[in-house]
């Protein structure tokens, strides 16, 4: 087994893995013209060789005799705190329970500390409790989680986090600040990815019951303007939310 950098000249590999593993993780859920339109966008030859060409995203892979089994890809994005977003990680289904996963996420977080990252966030439907399982026991803690259409029909998303600092001492990822007199707490072990930095979740309370908004990545502003389908934008510094994944902006 060999854990390498992807390139080039690994796309169309890349998108049959990534059909492979979409199908086995959720073609009970997600229809299966969902799914190739999903890879067709994603993994597009331009979008994964402009993934490849960009220093804020690492996107490894794992061969076995000569084919890709699985790979793992996430963004960068830096602010108040460095954040990696793992993207996917996706393995074939016939290599699944080999240990290949732990093997990905290894060698990613591995080049993500070399990058200055201070945490990992990744998320997954709760219709793939295989991928839920692989974060609750690779160390993970569930943090939130989100509504998502697909298609018109709603999911949850479950979101994910680990510190890859060993000296982080806050392991409750919350800071309390001051909001106008009020007391509020920002909790850097949840966020959103922004167009220029990261969007963190702020509660007002510890106990993450009553969400007050988000603080922005780039100046710490807590005047974020949102919309009902959750799209940010600090009114400061006009950092915006960026789509991932699932939303529909992606498909």
């Amino acid at each position: 087994m060999d854990v390498r950098d992807a390139t080039t000249d690994d796309v169309d590999e890349i998108r049959r893995v990534a059909t492979e593993s979409l199908r086995a993780s959720y073609g009970h859920a997600i229809d299966e013209d969902v799914i190739t339109a999903a890879v067709d966008k994603w993994y597009s030859t331009e979008r994964v060789t402009d993934s490849l060409g960009d220093d804020s995203e690492v996107f490894v892979l794992a061969e076995d005799e000569g084919s890709v089994v699985g790979f793992a890809q996430s963004e960068i994005s830096d602010g108040r705190e460095t954040v990696g977003y793992l993207d996917w990680l996706h393995v074939v289904p016939a290599h699944r329970g080999e240990g290949i996963g732990s093997q990905l996420l290894a060698r990613l977080e591995q080049e993500l500390v070399d990058g200055g990252v201070d945490r990992l966030e990744g998320r997954v439907l709760t219709e793939n409790e295989e991928g839920v399982s692989f974060y609750e026991e690779q160390g993970f803690s569930e943090v939130g989680e989100r509504p998502v259409e697909i298609h018109g029909e709603t999911f949850t998303e479950r979101v994910y986090s680990t510190f890859l600092d060993e000296e982080e001492t806050d392991p409750t990822g919350l800071v309390e600040r001051d909001a106008d007199g009020t007391t509020v707490h920002v909790a850097y072990d949840e966020s959103v990815r922004g167009s220029d930095a990261p969007f963190f979740a702020v509660y007002l309370d510890g106990d993450r019951t009553e969400k007050y908004g988000w603080m922005c990545g780039v100046d710490e502003s807590l005047d974020i303007a949102m919309d009902t389908m959750e799209r940010l934008e600090c009114n400061a510094c006009g950092n915006r939310r960026k789509p991932v994944r699932w939303d529909a902006a992606y498909l």
